[in-house]
């Protein structure tokens, strides 16, 4: 059995404990998080400068583009980016911007294609970035087009995912940001699996609905008729790598384990105990038997809003249309599940956070997912540097 397992067995046994016991993972204390955290714009601001435009984000998998010269177009917070796999299948990502009169190059969402031409004037750009022709280029003048190459943004592939970062010149160390949560994120193959489809959703503030993501003290009230027919709730164990998270629920089957060889507990995900895996800021995977969907969630276009990008994979690609349509139509469940229940209830979240019904909003020492969350998000806005990295549960 590989370390992995075994994490996730001796996991698994103390979710067993929870259920049995009726507790729950615990913080040491509760938390009180200003209401102005939510509604502030300059706040808001900082967020998308300090941490959306300075850490690796999760944009694409590498079953998304899995052949050679195969692109993505994003619109990211308003900004356009382009990732591509070359000739020499190295994954990279660009603004999506023309360098002669900063037109969007691309405006296809996905393809195939060694070279892009823009649409305002014909310039064209191999996928690698390089500008490698000027139209009428007699009658433009001297250019040097090594200085004229698209912008290209820090980008790294790994685990199957590839991550970039949106502030051009930036290092980027996907490895050591992921820290242990990299051989759990390995150990699932993502470059192996089958990408379905995305859909967005609009919601509210993007802490709002983050802060869904990252507890189960919600399900009986909020998902009575879906989430808490399989999984009980406030019943949660969580696992920190730096600000990344590994959340586990259990299922109301989980008991059955102990028919099982305590070294097999850690191979039965989906099968008595589910995991939520999120990566920091934006980015939660949630494995289920009949789908996998994970969420890349962005702040929208005013600090009272977000937008979330739904995505739908499989371990392995349907072999027949009646396994297809029955997987689309999970797919579509489990959207309609967090759309019409927790996105709605999140805007009405921030009706109440804008009503001066309350200053502070208080996470119990059963939250301690959300807590850590707003403790990693008040440590990437301290610009003095002083404020030490958090403690899951400290």
């Amino acid at each position: 059995m590989t370390d992995i397992y075994k994490a996730y067995g001796d996991a698994a046994e103390r979710m067993l404990h929870f259920v049995e016991t009726r507790t729950t993972d615990q913080a040491s204390s509760t938390l009180e998080v200003p209401v102005e955290n939510y509604l502030d714009p300059v706040r808001w601001q900082k967020e998308i400068d300090l941490i959306f435009k300075r850490l690796p984000l999760m944009l694409a998998l590498t079953i998304e583009l899995p052949e050679r010269n195969n692109f993505k177009t994003m619109d990211v917070m308003g900004l356009p980016v382009l990732i591509t796999r070359g000739k020499d299948g190295v994954a990279r990502a660009f603004l999506n911007v023309c360098k002669h009169r900063a037109m969007h190059m691309v405006k296809e969402s996905s393809g195939n294609c060694a070279r892009f031409s823009c649409p305002y004037h014909g310039w064209t750009y191999a996928n690698d970035g390089e500008l490698i022709g000027v139209a009428e280029a007699s009658t433009f003048g001297e250019v040097d087009k090594k200085t004229l190459a698209m912008t290209p943004l820090p980008t790294q592939e790994v685990a199957g995912m590839i991550f970039v970062i949106l502030t051009p010149g930036l290092a980027i160390d996907v490895p050591t940001f992921l820290g242990g949560m990299l051989d759990d994120l390995a150990a699932l193959k993502l470059e192996n699996w089958y990408y379905h489809k995305s859909r967005t959703m609009d919601g509210a503030n993007w802490k709002v609905s983050y802060d869904g993501y990252l507890e189960g003290y919600h399900f009986q009230a909020a998902h009575t008729d879906t989430v808490a027919t399989r999984t009980p709730s406030n019943r949660g164990d969580y696992e920190a790598f730096g600000p990344h998270l590994r959340v586990g629920y259990p299922q109301n089957s989980i008991v059955n384990l102990k028919n099982l060889p305590r070294e097999e507990w850690g191979k039965q995900e989906n099968s008595g105990y589910d995991f939520i895996r999120v990566l920091f800021p934006n980015f939660s995977f949630f494995l289920a038997p009949e789908m996998c969907q994970y969420a890349q969630l962005f702040p929208g276009p005013t600090a009272d809003r977000n937008l979330t990008v739904m995505n739908y994979i499989y371990p392995q690609k349907p072999e027949s249309e009646e396994e297809m349509k029955r997987l689309d139509e999970m797919c579509d469940f489990f959207f309609d599940v967090v759309e019409e229940e927790d996105y709605a209830l999140g805007l009405k979240v921030q009706n109440g956070l804008e009503s001066g019904a309350m200053t502070s909003l208080v996470f119990g020492r059963n939250e301690p997912g959300n807590q850590y969350f707003h403790k990693w998000i008040d440590y990437y806005l301290d610009e003095t540097g002083k404020t030490p990295a958090p403690v899951l549960k400290a």
